[in-house]
């Protein structure tokens, strides 16, 4: 999946002579955090966050109502060079650079225009579809050992049981190199088949495990 695909369209942008003032404005009006600031020409200049506007602004128990702060230009706080990114980017890979930067907003920019917006939001959205959490079934996590082949061996009894694969998600088992985790959605409701055929064949089901049932 590519960035194309999941970036905001629906752009809030300003031009950079707006004041501090109007930009909080913009934010409250909008429901936004982040506005992105464009020249005359639509020329992608930078972005202003709702935290740098804060900090740049009297505190609240301070007593100076009209300072003049208020109304100068947000060029002030303007993040000239934000982290951006391109639309054929893949997400996963966005993904890692919100993790390790730790911010939550990334513009995405082709040929200094700006063409959408990615947030952290919008990665927990495609999450939740990949993972299928939103579809009704169940969890299934199995410890296997890393060989070729041992993901079909598995998903083999799952269609053998007439159901759908949902998604599957492979880690790192953290007490065993040797080992891997598949985490599997899988489209039915009573899993205990799948999960009783699986240990049948040697495979270490994780979850569900509920003792007394599983």
């Amino acid at each position: 999946m590519i960035v194309e695909q999941i970036m905001q369209k629906e752009l809030v942008t300003v031009l950079p002579t707006i004041t501090m003032t109007e930009a909080r404005e913009v934010m409250r009006e909008r429901g936004v955090r982040h506005l992105n600031v464009l020249d005359e020409d639509g020329t992608f200049l930078g972005i202003v966050s709702e935290r740098d506007i804060k900090e740049a602004l009297p505190s609240y128990l301070s007593n100076v109502p009209d300072s003049p702060v208020y109304q100068e230009p947000i060029t002030h706080v303007l993040i000239r060079e934000p982290i951006t990114a391109h639309p054929l980017d893949f997400v996963e890979e966005i993904a890692l650079i919100f993790y390790e930067a730790r911010i939550g907003y990334i513009p995405i920019v082709t040929n200094g225009q700006l063409v959408g917006v990615i947030t952290t939001n919008d990665l927990l959205d495609v999450y939740i579809e990949m993972t299928g959490a939103n579809e009704p079934g169940s969890k299934l996590e199995i410890r296997v050992n890393d060989t070729p082949g041992v993901l079909s061996e598995v998903t083999n009894v799952i269609a053998s049981h007439k159901a759908n694969v949902l998604s599957v998600l492979v880690y790192d088992d953290r007490n065993d190199e040797s080992a891997k985790i598949l985490s599997i959605r899988v489209q039915m409701l009573n899993p205990l088949p799948v999960i009783t055929e699986l240990r049948e064949k040697g495979f270490n089901v994780l979850w569900p495990n509920v003792p007394g049932v599983l």
